[in-house]
């Protein structure tokens, strides 16, 4: 017993990836009820899509701060801390409110299993406290971001939201949402609700057509934003953009929007988000001014993240950007390429060995042929030398350094050669490269560029 109370949170709550990734809601239903249903304390809106749901969740999180509201966000995976998957406020969740909050989520996942009940997943542990702590702290409105798929996501949970948001569809985790477009689509398709509006945003037809049919079967109004909108691009930067954005029957318009994140997938991003705030305005009291300030300053870390902007001659930025599957990468080599062209750029990636490899490294050689491979800190990795001979058997250069601090240390050695380093692939590598960023090679007074 003390063994256990001597565990962190964390910790704890960690024993659970034993049971591996399971969708579905009955052991998310039980567990809930066993608390008190929590997730019916406060309003939600809900998030699903391949790429881009972190930024819709962002930027409408920091509309409705800037509006008063007592705001809550879930996302995942974290970075640097476990607490960033839960935050209020703009604070993540306090350690000891992570402690209690998951000691009480435990207790009654004990109850669960003594009953003969099938135990829960880490991620449906994760999501309880969550909903628990966010209940406890008497939020007013939590923006969900689902982990996986959408219907069986243990974030499905929520009965009426406010508004449901589903952002691009590709191709990622086909094991278990599907092999097709309209599979994972019909997956994602899960979080709309009877009589909920719901906002899309892709370009795939054949996505589309899932979201229209389930709509209707929900009766659930349906905006899509392609069709329903106009975006006036007037200005695009590495580090945001400027744009007019209006919807097409005239019930919202703002011009002059700026958004402190990078690349046209985040203009598209905004726009989504600004048609999600034209529908909760209708439930909320979200001001314009609070719109433009939220929009400002709403930023997803380790996606096209400037960490390193230079401010001599001959040094290169540095930048953070999590792309883990081709459509990440495809979107990420469209900035780069918008934004540094005819550059010289070095890559250090680290992948998982489930993810499209091939067509994530096809993607990234559209923009640099040097690599600094290595390895993230996950046990799905593909080996940093399985990933060199991939790159040596396209003509590039690629040096391999399997441990993230030496791929670190290598990359910003050769700093001054590059007009850009970019760390990209797996966000569990993109999490410890932030971190050792941070307190070391970028700290004030140790920018190793600036040294003569």
């Amino acid at each position: 017993m003390a063994e256990e109370t001597n565990k962190t949170a964390e910790e704890k709550i960690g024993e659970f990836l034993r049971f591996g990734s399971r969708l579905g809601l009955d052991r998310m239903n039980t567990l809930l009820s066993k608390l008190g249903d929590p997730q019916d304390d406060f309003e939600a809106v809900h998030i699903a899509g391949t790429n881009g749901k972190g930024s819709c969740a962002r930027y409408i999180y920091e509309t409705l701060i800037e509006t008063g509201y007592r705001t809550g966000i879930y996302t995942s995976p974290f970075l640097e801390r476990f607490n960033e998957r839960i935050e209020l406020s703009r604070e993540p969740i306090p350690e000891n409110d992570l402690n209690e909050c998951t000691d009480i989520v435990l207790e009654k996942v004990r109850e669960m299993t003594d009953e003969g009940c099938e135990s829960p997943t880490e991620f449906e542990v994760v999501t309880a406290v969550c909903l628990l702590y966010f209940s406890r702290m008497k939020c007013d409105v939590a923006v969900l971001e689902v982990g996986l798929g959408g219907r069986g996501d243990s974030t499905n949970v929520v009965k009426k939201p406010l508004c449901s948001v589903i952002t691009s569809i590709s191709f990622d985790h086909m094991d278990r949402l599907g092999n097709t477009i309209t599979e994972i689509a019909g997956e994602k398709a899960g979080i709309i609700k009877k009589g909920c509006p719901v906002v899309v945003s892709t370009g795939r037809k054949d996505a589309l057509d899932v979201f229209i049919r389930k709509a209707e079967e929900m009766e659930a109004p349906l905006i899509d934003v392609r069709a329903s909108s106009e975006v006036t691009v007037k200005e695009e930067r590495p580090d945001g953009a400027v744009f007019d954005f209006r919807m097409n029957d005239g019930c919202f318009s703002m011009e002059d929007v700026r958004i402190s994140m990078g690349g046209s997938h985040q203009i598209t991003n905004a726009a989504e988000s600004l048609a999600a705030v034209s529908v909760l305005r209708e439930k909320l009291s979200i001001s314009d001014e609070a719109v433009r300030k939220g929009f400002l300053r709403a930023r997803q870390p380790g996606r096209f993240e400037i960490v390193y902007k230079p401010e001599k001659k001959h040094r290169p930025w540095v930048i953070l950007d999590g792309a883990h599957n081709a459509d990440g990468a495809a979107k990420l080599a469209g900035a780069v390429n918008r934004f540094f062209p005819d550059s010289r750029i070095l890559t250090v990636c680290g992948m998982l060995k489930d993810k499209d490899v091939e067509g994530i490294l096809d993607e990234l050689m559209k923009f640099t042929d040097d690599f600094v491979v290595t390895e993230p800190d996950n046990e799905r990795k593909k080996p940093s030398f399985e990933l060199a001979v991939m790159l040596h058997e396209k003509g590039k250069l690629v040096y391999e350094m399997p441990q993230p601090k030496d791929a670190v240390a290598v990359a910003m050695s050769l700093g001054r050669a590059y007009d850009v380093i970019l760390f990209s692939g797996s966000l569990y590598l993109i999490g410890r490269v932030r971190t050792m960023l941070r307190e070391h090679y970028l700290k004030p007074d140790n920018i190793c560029f600036d040294r003569d």
